[in-house]
């Protein structure tokens, strides 16, 4: 019986038709670059850059101060996205992370939760 449930419900698990299902994360398909201070990470497509943060960082970023909706303030960064000009300020907790985009601030509450993958210079600098 659990066969033919199986077989009417396709397939099961962390990985369905070529995209990874993982929780807390969105469904992905890949991995993208994205450059913090400097140095160059992989994270999952389609996510918020507060949860590329936690894929970097899983023991840390979830047990931060953060609402995840837009309310503390505590994940804003300011960003050079790749078809801008100009750096924006932005919260992580909202914006889709997209290829290519770097870094190049982030608020102490990030810093203190990223610390041990950022260079040594970026996560001493103080707002």
């Amino acid at each position: 019986m659990l066969s033919l449930l199986e077989d009417l419900a396709g397939p099961s698990g962390p990985q369905r038709a070529g995209i990874v299902m993982s929780e807390p994360f969105r469904p992905y398909e890949k991995l993208v670059d994205i450059v913090i201070f400097g140095r160059k990470f992989q994270v999952p497509e389609r996510n918020s850059l507060l949860r590329c943060f936690q894929f970097i960082s899983p023991e840390t970023i979830p047990y931060g101060r953060f609402c995840w909706n837009q309310d503390c303030q505590y994940c804003r960064v300011t960003c050079q996205l790749p078809d801008d000009n100009e750096p924006r300020e932005m919260l992580s907790c909202k914006f889709i992370v997209m290829p290519g985009m770097e870094v190049l601030e982030m608020s102490q509450e990030l810093k203190w939760c990223l610390r041990s993958k950022l260079p040594s210079e970026a996560a001493a600098m103080q707002d």
